[in-house]
């Protein structure tokens, strides 16, 4: 028995008990178990993939996105834009004004929107499965996307959580939120919330602030045609406004009457017989934008906060002197070429811009986003350093011809008058004395004079920066000219009123930066500035008032500028192309530049008055020579006298045209 026994087992183990030779083993222990299949692990991954964004988006929601969403204004609020007397200049933004409630609404206003939009509303939970069976039956008939089978709550979901992207994901946040909505809130609140939320075209969200927009009225007060227009516009709102294709939207209001029709809301005969609205016409058209309001709508967005309807926001800008401006600039016998003008009080505070000759050809900016050379204006800042250094209005210069390394720059005149003052040098803008100056005083002073006066552009430490071959914007070179009118530094050019008072104002700005040398600075340079715009190469600017600037040519005619200043006003214009070409050697800026700011000056004076800040007691303002009284009339003398009251009245008018 034992022996038998034997047989059948394998070192002393039974056989039963030994290992299935054929299972494959581990070396470390028993078989493993088999795998899953490739399916089986793909559905428990989606399931876990989809359970986990449920989650997120839960959490989401709770955390960021509150139920109020759709009830609050804009973050981004319309806002129009007034001049400083209250005149409207621009209006940018949308409008969003308070929520309505379904409550307050006549109930065919709200039976509108959901006959046409959700006819199940009242009736599912967020999603509507029939409605997008439908639509994908449409769609597949169609060969491509001809309806949706969005719910009220799915697109009060989208517009209030959600971007515009029409990916797999967000379709499924969606989803995720619509259920939360109804969850949360009562079908009433979700309707309320979506015709207080939703885009009505033209800029204008909300069912309150389309009613005002297309039918002045308020929305409690909208007929049936209005409803029915104003529901059928929310589909493709840029191409169904009544104000853009009337023809469009008052089709599409006979199929929202229909479908009310069809719902039972109203009866046929009534949804045949109602006659399609018509929007009311808008009387005043205040224009999106113009070049001030392109440039002072950013500081604006910043200086309020998000409100319903359409904030009103109040700027420096003078009406009188824009209109006169706009009218500087597009009389200008300048050709093809283009012209910039910009007008500042010497605080800072921006009261004209003109960007080039036509707004609605271009709205570039010429007065704020172009970098042009400033030529010799740039040359204030190379004097300014030098009457820092110790020089004054009468120290010698030398006028003679100067080379530094292979660059020989040259007077435009070609004329070379050796020893000269500083102030014939100035006026007459002499190219090698000025160079020959600031190779003086040092480049780094004369940078350090510029960044001073708020120039912020890059300058490049190199001979020709005394000849202002760095580009600068026409602004930025006025606002330097500002701070030279009024002894103070740097000058921040701005659009909107700092304070309520102009005294409030003024005294908070000139508590900052710094001040000009009455005797050092201030005083010899407005000597300077005197010199070139009265008996200089500015004199076609000259008025019948202390008038101080200096004029400016870039290389080859390409730019042609002038700034300065007169009463209480602070003026910079330029005149060039916008493809850089050359003007011509017949335009520099001692001719249309000047000529364009002094026909701009002589009327802006006569309505802003003469009055201007106080000059430093140290500056006394030359006598302009007197002509001669040697010189005889060549008409005889009986003609003289006969026409002496004419020429009495011509007098009197020239006086008065030029603000005597």
């Amino acid at each position: 028995m034992a022996e038998r026994d034997a047989v059948w087992t394998r070192g002393g183990v039974n056989v039963e008990d030994l290992p299935d030779p054929f299972v494959p083993r581990s070396p470390e222990g028993p078989a493993p178990e088999p795998a899953p299949k490739p399916k089986r692990r793909r559905l428990r991954l989606a399931l876990y993939t989809l359970t986990g964004l449920i989650v997120v988006t839960l959490i989401w929601l709770i955390v960021t996105a509150p139920l109020s969403r759709a009830l609050e204004p804009l973050d981004d609020p319309a806002m129009l834009l007034v001049s400083s007397e209250g005149q409207a200049i621009a209006r940018r933004g949308a409008i969003k004004e308070s929520p309505v409630t379904v409550a307050e609404l006549d109930r065919m206003t709200p039976a509108a929107f959901v006959a046409i939009e959700d006819r199940r509303f009242y009736r599912h939970w967020g999603i509507d499965p029939r409605a997008i069976g439908r639509a994908m039956v449409a769609n597949a008939r169609a060969g491509g996307v001809r309806q949706g089978g969005s719910t009220i709550t799915q697109q009060l979901a989208k517009t209030s959580f959600l971007s515009s992207d029409r990916s797999l994901k967000r379709k499924a946040q969606e989803v995720i939120i619509a259920f939360w909505l109804e969850g949360w809130l009562t079908k009433d609140e979700i309707l309320s919330r979506y015709l207080s939320s939703v885009y009505f075209g033209d800029g204008v969200y909300g069912l309150r602030a389309a009613a005002h927009h297309y039918f002045g009225r308020d929305p409690a007060n909208l007929t049936l045609a209005q409803s029915a227009m104003l529901a059928g516009v929310v589909q493709a709102p840029s191409r169904l406004a009544p104000t853009r294709n009337l023809e469009l939207a008052q089709k599409r209001s006979r199929l929202v009457l229909a479908a009310m029709a069809d719902t039972g809301v109203i009866t046929a005969a009534r949804a045949r017989r109602t006659v399609p609205a018509r929007p009311v016409r808008q009387h005043s058209k205040v224009p999106t934008g113009t070049y001030f309001a392109d440039w002072v709508a950013p500081m604006a967005q910043k200086a309020f906060e998000a409100d319903f309807g359409e904030v009103k926001v109040k700027t420096t800008l003078d009406a009188d002197l824009q209109r006169l401006a706009v009218r500087a600039i597009s009389r200008a016998p300048i050709g093809d070429a283009q012209a910039a003008l910009v007008a500042l009080r010497p605080d800072g505070r921006v009261v004209a811009m003109v960007g080039g000759r036509s707004y609605r050809d271009s709205p570039f900016n010429r007065a704020t986003q172009a970098r042009r050379q400033p030529g010799s204006a740039f040359k204030l800042f190379v004097y300014l350093a030098a009457l820092r250094a110790g020089w004054s209005p009468d120290s010698i210069v030398e006028d003679r011809p100067i080379t530094i390394g292979k660059w020989t720059p040259a007077n435009s005149d070609g004329v070379y008058r050796g020893s000269i003052t500083l102030r014939e040098a100035f006026s007459r803008s002499s190219n090698a004395a000025t160079v020959r100056l600031s190779e003086s005083v040092g480049r780094a002073n004369v940078i350090r004079a510029a960044r001073e006066l708020g120039i912020t552009t890059p300058l490049p430490d190199s001979p020709s920066l005394a000849l202002g071959t760095a580009g600068v914007s026409l602004l930025e070179l006025t606002s330097a000219y500002a701070a030279v009118a009024s002894g103070r530094y740097p000058i921040q050019a701005r659009g909107l009123p700092v304070g309520d008072e102009e005294g409030s104002t003024l005294s908070a700005f000139f508590q900052r930066g710094g001040r000009l040398d009455s005797r050092r600075d201030w005083a010899p340079m407005l000597d300077l500035l005197y010199a070139a715009a009265n008996s200089g190469t500015g004199r076609r600017a000259a008025l019948a008032i202390p008038t101080f600037g200096k004029t400016g040519t870039s290389q080859d005619n390409r730019d042609a500028l002038f700034v300065g200043f007169a009463g209480n006003l602070v003026v910079g214009v330029w005149v060039g192309r916008d493809d850089d070409r050359p003007l011509g050697s017949k335009v520099s800026g001692g001719t249309a530049p000047a000529e364009i700011w002094r026909n701009f000056m002589m009327s802006a004076i006569s309505v802003d008055g003469r009055r201007g800040p106080p000059l430093p007691v140290e500056f006394r303002i030359p006598e302009r020579p007197r002509p001669t009284g040697d010189k005889q009339s060549p008409l005889p003398s009986d003609w003289s006298e006969s026409t002496r009251d004419l020429r009495d009245v011509w007098d009197a008018l020239e006086r008065l045209f030029e603000g005597r």
